[in-house]
C-alpha cells in the first residue's frame, strides 16, 4: 500500500481516504481541501498502512469502490472516525448479490492490462467529457502494477470470511456506476441498514464536487 498527503497543514480535521483499484493520487488534486488535512491511501498490493498515522481532533474516512472493503479489512488499524462514508463499494466487492458479479470480474481480471490502456477508464466515468478531463490528469501508476493489485485485491477477498454488518455511517451510490451494479450496491447497504444516498453520476462522481467537504456533508 501506498499513501499521499493531499494535504497536510496541520489543521485539526483529518480526512481519510481509500481510493478503488488502479488509482493513485493524480485525479483528486484538483479537489479543494479546505481545512483539512487529507491522506490518500491506495495501492492494494499488500495489506499494510504504511505509516503512523497522526492524530487528530476529528478524523472522517471516505472509502471509494475497492477502498471500501480495504477500509474495513484495516479497521483495527485505523483511528476512531468521527463519521465514514462509502462510495461506489461494498464490503463484498465481488459478488453476485453485493457487488460485482464473479464472472465480470474474473473476466477483468484476465483482460485487466488490456483494460487499463483505456476501455476501463472510459467505463469509470458517465461522460466522454470527464474521461477527457481525466486524462488531462491520469494516473501515473505502471500498468504492471495495477494489474498485480486486481489480482492481490482477489485473493485478499477470497480469503476474507466477512459477515454483512453495519460498519458506514452512510453509502453513496451512482445511479450510472458501470463498475459496479447500483442495485448490487443498493441491496447491501439495505440489508445492512445503512443510510444510502443517489447520486446522479459514474463510478467516479468526483468531478460533481469542488471540495471534500461537500462530499461529508451529503
Amino acid at each position: 500500500m501506498q499513501y499521499h498527503w493531499l494535504n497536510k497543514q496541520n489543521n485539526n480535521k483529518l480526512i481519510i481516504f481509500f481510493a478503488g483499484w488502479s488509482f493513485d493520487y493524480k485525479p483528486f488534486e484538483f479537489l479543494n481541501c479546505d481545512n483539512y488535512d487529507i491522506l490518500m491511501l491506495y495501492d492494494y498490493n499488500s495489506f499494510n498502512i504504511p505509516l503512523n498515522i497522526p492524530e487528530y481532533d476529528k478524523t472522517y474516512l471516505i472509502s471509494w469502490s475497492m477502498g471500501v472493503f480495504a477500509a474495513y479489512i484495516l479497521r483495527n488499524n485505523l483511528p476512531e472516525f468521527t463519521r465514514k462514508i462509502a462510495i461506489n463499494g461494498t464490503l463484498l466487492p465481488v459478488d453476485n448479490d453485493f457487488g460485482i458479479p464473479e464472472r465480470p470480474f474474473l473476466l477483468t481480471l484476465k483482460h485487466a492490462k488490456t483494460g487499463l490502456e483505456k476501455k476501463f477508464y472510459e467505463n469509470i466515468f458517465q461522460t466522454q467529457e470527464e474521461f477527457e478531463r481525466y486524462m488531462l490528469n491520469p494516473v501515473e501508476r505502471p500498468i504492471d502494477n495495477r494489474v498485480d493489485e486486481l489480482t492481490s485485491l482477489y485473493k485478499k477477498i477470497k480469503a476474507e470470511k466477512i459477515d454483512c454488518q453495519t460498519y458506514y455511517d452512510k453509502a453513496i451510490v451512482s445511479r450510472f456506476d458501470k463498475i459496479i451494479p447500483p442495485q448490487n450496491q443498493i441491496n447491501f447497504w439495505q440489508q445492512n441498514n445503512t443510510p444510502c444516498t443517489i447520486l446522479e453520476t459514474g463510478h467516479f462522481p468526483y468531478y460533481n464536487f469542488t471540495c471534500w467537504n461537500e462530499i461529508l456533508c451529503i
